[in-house]
């Protein structure tokens, strides 16, 4: 029989969290009181007038085919929001309404890159990125974001990383998994570097209404018209009203980019699902107020279990300013308890702790893990207590051996 699998598509890279996420669910159904802190998600509901509007939508027969790259009224919705937020201006032609954020960047990439393109990702980087720019063909090129400089890079390192065939970087501030947040003069300076090499920004800013203490969200787009010209700005209402599942993403930016992303999603997924839609026209429109709530919530969190992360041997962490994730550094940590990786210790973590965490090798950084606090705060602490008695237990056996 002839080869079924096509090249592309075993270049991917399995999950890392594939193998803890299978076992977790393993031990779970043995009846194990296992804690994740895995969750990529709010652990709220959807607001209920975005669910009253999206199921009203379905009672009027909203339930056909919309144009392929969104609704007219979600898209003005979209454009007076970039408006409102960050005084950009768009027309309805430069954007495109996708099947989520994930979606709307898989288009993108395979928009503008052709064979061997490269595209510029900072490490540490959201899992999905290195793959979908090689599911287009392209190449991924990795610059380390220095925890001496809060996991971000700078424009020195992205000059010596541009060549003839870098097609793009992508930017993702507030971040995941670190949480930190470019400032506009490290925006300002990395964006001239764009300029000067011609390769296209994309800004990924999918959490910017999650920020913390006196920090705000900066879009690249709204610093100048020429930095605008050169960035495709990709957001969503996923994070933001805690909508991940109702798969409502959208790009801004060049009109000539949009349409291709348009003419492929028309022949892929035809348009995005129109009573998700009317959900994320309800979410703009309507009251902001749980959007507020639930950064509130998350900064209470965030304040409360930080130290005690903190507190934890072996483990080194920077306090996030956005999203809703630690990224502690626990090299030591792992090797006190015996462990070459810090994958064997998250999956140890898991088997005697009954604590479900990231390995951060999964975002390019193998000496972290991911702790979402996207979780009630009570299992949250309770979480943290495991791991605090896991390391003081096992680092002292460690050291006894």
């Amino acid at each position: 029989m002839k080869e079924l699998l096509a090249d592309r598509v075993k270049l991917l890279t399995p999950s890392s969290t594939l193998a803890i996420t299978a076992k977790a669910k393993e031990l779970k159904a043995q009846g194990k009181d296992v804690i994740g802190l895995g969750a990529g998600e709010p652990d709220f509901n959807t607001p209920d007038h975005i669910i009253e509007a999206a199921y009203q939508s379905m009672k009027a027969g909203e339930t056909k085919y919309t144009p392929a790259a969104g609704t007219a009224d979600l898209k003005k919705a979209i454009i007076q929001k970039f408006n409102d937020d960050q005084h950009i201006e768009y027309m309805p032609g430069e954007i495109f309404v996708g099947s989520g954020a994930k979606h709307v960047l898989y288009c993108l990439f395979q928009a503008i890159l052709n064979e061997n393109d490269e595209v510029i990702i900072p490490i540490p980087y959201w899992v999905s990125y290195p793959e979908q720019v090689k599911l287009a063909g392209g190449k991924p090129v990795y610059i380390d974001g220095k925890e001496s400089n809060q996991y971000k890079i700078t424009p020195e390192q992205l000059n010596n990383a541009v060549t003839s065939k870098t097609k793009a970087i992508i930017l993702n501030s507030p971040s995941n998994p670190t949480g930190m947040i470019y400032s506009k003069e490290e925006l300002q300076a990395i964006a001239e570097v764009c300029l000067e090499r011609n390769i296209l920004i994309v800004s990924d800013e999918i959490y910017e209404k999650l920020t913390y203490g006196n920090e705000s969200h900066v879009s690249v787009a709204q610093l100048s018209d020429q930095y605008k010209q050169h960035t495709i700005v990709v957001n969503g209402v996923s994070k933001s009203h805690s909508m991940t599942g109702w798969r409502i993403g959208y790009a801004a930016g060049n009109e000539s980019i949009i349409k291709a992303m348009t003419n492929l999603a028309s022949h892929s997924t035809s348009n995005p699902t129109t009573t998700a839609q009317f959900g994320a026209l309800a979410a703009y429109t309507g009251t902001q107020q749980p959007v507020e709530d639930m950064r509130i919530a998350f900064e209470s969190r965030l304040n409360k279990v930080f130290d005690t992360v903190q507190s934890i041997p072996g483990f080194r962490c920077i306090k996030p300013q956005g999203a809703f994730y630690l990224f502690p550094n626990v090299k030591e940590a792992a090797a006190a308890c015996g462990f070459n990786t810090v994958d064997e210790f998250a999956a140890d973590l898991l088997e005697k702790a009954n604590v479900a965490v990231i390995p951060g090798s999964g975002f390019g950084a193998d000496d972290n893990i991911r702790l979402s606090y996207a979780t009630d705060l009570s299992s949250f602490e309770t979480a943290l207590e495991r791991i605090k008695s896991y390391v003081i237990e096992h680092s002292v056996i460690s050291k006894q051996n």
